[in-house]
This record gives C-alpha cells, structure tokens and sequence, in this order.
C-alpha cells in the first residue's frame, strides 16, 4: 500500500504546486487553442470524389451550441408537434423546411449535418457579391473562365459581359466560368472566399465553409440543409436578388465570331410549383443531388433544402415539391422544433456570452487578490507591467491568486509544524522499520 505523503515534505510540495500552477498560466497561451475553432478547407488534400462514407460531420456553432435550438441537434427525424405524416420518397441524406415568415423550423432530417453543397454554394456567392458589385460593370471573359471545370454558361476570352448578367447566368445555368468571373471583380478568388465566409458566419451559417465561389468540389468545402435555408431566406427578402432568382431566361451575347444564345433556368418549380419564389440546384460525385427553393401560398413563405439526394426514384426536385406541399399543410403559427436564427443574433449571443464570463472571471480574481494580500508578508506582490505575459488572460489574475493562495499555505503549514516539532520533547533512537 503506497504511504502517506510525510507532514515534513508537505509544505514542500504546495510550496512547489503553487509555483506550478503560476508558470502555466503565465505561459504564453497556443493562439489555436485559444480561439473558437472553424472549419476550414485543405487545397492540398484530395478532390472528393464521393459523399463522406460514414455520413458527414454534425456541425454547431464555435461555442458548441447547436445554432437554432437543442431539437435540431440530431441526426435522425424530427417534425412539428400536430405535422401531418411526411411524404413518401424522400431520399435525401439531410433536409429542412421553414417557415421563412416566422423562421420555424416545421420538419428536419440531419440539419447540421455538413455535406457538400456542390452549386447550391453559389447562393451563397450572390448574396455576399450582389450587394458589393455594380449590376452595370462589365467583365472581360479570360483564358482561365474558358477552361474552368464543371458546368460553363460558355464565357468567351475577351467579351464583354455585364455583372447583371452574370449574376443571372450564375443561378440560373450554374455557370462556374461565371463564378470565376464574379469573384474577379470582386477583387479574386481569395477576397470573395473570404467575404463568404464572413456573410455565412454573419448568418450563424457555421455549418458554412466556402472554398471556391462555384462550390467545385475541395477537401473541407461544407454546407448544411439548415445554412442552405437561412442562406435561400435573406436572398428572397431583397428585391434586387429575388428578381435574379425569379429569372427564368436570358440572352448571353455575340463575342469575336461566336452567335449569342439563350439560356435557361433549371429551376423547373418557376413554372411548374405555382408561387415559387426562386432555388438553387447543385450536383457533384461528392455531393450527390443538392437543391434549395422558397415558394409563397397564401402569403405564408416556406423554405425546404435537401442534400445528399438521388433522382431515383424520386427526383429531388420533386422531393423539395413534395415537401412544399408537406410543409404549407402544417397550420400556420405551429410550435416549430426550432428556428431559423436572424443575421448577427448567433454572434451577439456569443459575445455577450463572453463577456459576461470574463467579467466573472474577473471578479473571481479580485476577490481572491484582496483575500491574498491580507495574508502576505509586506513587500512580496508584483505588479504586471502592461502587454506582460499577465496581461494576456483574464484568468491569469485568478491563477497568480490561487497560486499565491497556496504557497501562503505552504508558508503557514511549515511555520505550524516547526514550532510543533520545537515544542516536542526529543524522542529516544529506535530499531529501523523496513
């Protein structure tokens, strides 16, 4: 059986733990662990070519809430209290459908899950550039929009295009050549990725990580039923990119000998699912079948996403109908399993929240300071020069008082046992003990 720590060496040891505990919080903190992580996308890993074997990541906001509320932490079913039965042929891996109005979240399946968006991304892309680029601006097609990979709306080196144009071809035919075209006047690839991702953070679109403007396949590129709706729900409130949405044909011009041309809109519910106010499609080998729409009835909006889907045998646009007409026969004013949370409200949460924490922290601290300077002998604090290693962490206060709390300790203890062991009568030698 291991003995008893000796009563002589236990000053020792608080003496050496309270020094202990002062280093490491003085220590320089590792940036990454400090800070709330993100994911972020890895241009050296492998293009996926297939969805995530083992179903994709469960995302939630940095501070590991679950963005919308607790319900939608799930990766099964979930719907409205009083829904009617849901749909038959809904393959789709995760979908969500809201009430755009209210933002109650009616019915979901795997919401947070955070699978490739393939071209569903690009309405990500219209809501962060349309309100920064000039619809009159025009774009000089280049080399590198002609052999761009995937779906082209057919951007020629050297014409002219208006970004009004190519805000309406990017939705409308998918156009990644018109991605890349976009992202250039919005000052390159990189400056748009990054305004995406902030636009999607601004959301509380954290299941969002955005690595290319077209949403071409890239190791870590995410998106998730519940962003896809908050996203497609800011798009159908402003009129400027409602009316790009509502497009249903357009005409790309002449350029150095080759004939202009229609194109068309592949959101086919336009036309076919009376009050369609306007979606995205999306596909890839990874990301199977992605799509996004909002359709109005009875002045009630609804917002249905599906992910992960397959055309058979049940096409996803017809699951996103199906869904509709699910969604708009729950009563209005039902209780949702969540909700879709407005711009800004997830970041306010979670600054306020830290707020009030290092508040606390601080008050802890200076609590705990005053009750360390009655027992210190005069002359032992130290100040922190300001920008010193003390003044980087609110709770490196409270360590410095709790370490100082136990060497005080330490101090007391040994003083204790010397002057018991002084008053002790001295004890004869004995047999040693094995």
């Amino acid at each position: 059986m291991r003995r008893p720590l000796p009563l002589r060496r236990l000053p020792a040891v608080l003496l050496v733990a309270g020094l202990l505990v002062i280093g490491v919080l003085l220590a320089p903190a590792d940036p990454a662990l400090a800070e709330n992580s993100r994911p972020t996308v890895d241009p050296a890993a492998p293009t996926p070519t297939s969805p995530h074997p083992n179903g994709p990541p469960q995302g939630s906001a940095p501070d590991g809430s679950t963005v919308g509320g607790e319900r939608l932490d799930t990766r099964g079913q979930v719907t409205a209290p009083g829904a009617p039965p849901l749909p038959e042929g809904i393959d789709a891996r995760g979908w969500l459908v809201a009430d755009a109005g209210t933002g109650a979240v009616l019915g979901a399946r795997d919401p947070h899950g955070r699978y490739y968006p393939a071209s569903t991304l690009k309405a990500l892309t219209l809501l962060t550039l349309a309100p920064t680029l000039d619809p009159a601006l025009v774009v000089e097609g280049t080399v590198e929009d002609e052999a761009i990979e995937g779906s082209r709306v057919g951007l020629v080196r050297g014409g002219q295009y208006p970004v009004d144009l190519l805000f309406r071809a990017l939705v409308m035919q998918s156009g990644n050549d018109v991605a890349n075209a976009l992202a250039r006047a919005a000052g390159g690839v990189d400056t748009a990725l990054a305004a995406m991702n902030e636009t999607a953070a601004q959301l509380g679109a954290y299941d969002t990580v955005a690595g290319t403007p077209s949403g071409l396949d890239v190791a870590g590129q995410s998106s998730s039923p519940y962003d896809l709706a908050l996203i497609l729900r800011q798009l159908v409130t402003d009129p400027y990119s409602l009316d790009v949405l509502q497009t249903r044909v357009a005409q790309m011009p002449t350029v150095a000998g080759y004939e202009g041309y229609q194109i068309q809109n592949q959101n086919t519910l336009l036309s076919d699912y009376p009050g369609t106010l306007g979606g995205k499609t999306g596909f890839t080998d990874a990301a199977r079948h992605t799509f996004v729409v909002a359709a109005e009835r009875d002045g009630r909006r609804l917002v249905v996403s599906v992910m992960q889907a397959e055309r058979r045998p049940v096409h996803e646009l017809e699951q996103a109908r199906r869904l509709l007409d699910w969604g708009f026969a729950v009563p209005a004013g039902a209780e949702g399993v969540g909700r879709l949370v407005e711009p800004g409200e997830v970041a306010a949460e979670m600054e306020a929240a830290e707020v009030a924490e290092q508040m606390a922290a601080e008050k802890t601290a200076s609590t705990a300071a005053e009750a360390t300077t009655v027992a210190e002998p005069a002359g032992t604090a130290a100040v922190a020069a300001p920008g010193s290693a003390t003044d980087t962490s609110p709770f490196v206060p409270a360590g410095l008082a709790a370490g100082a709390l136990v060497i005080v300790a330490a101090t007391v203890i040994g003083r204790r046992r010397a002057v018991l062991r002084d008053a002790r009568p001295e004890a004869a030698p004995g047999p040693r003990g094995g």
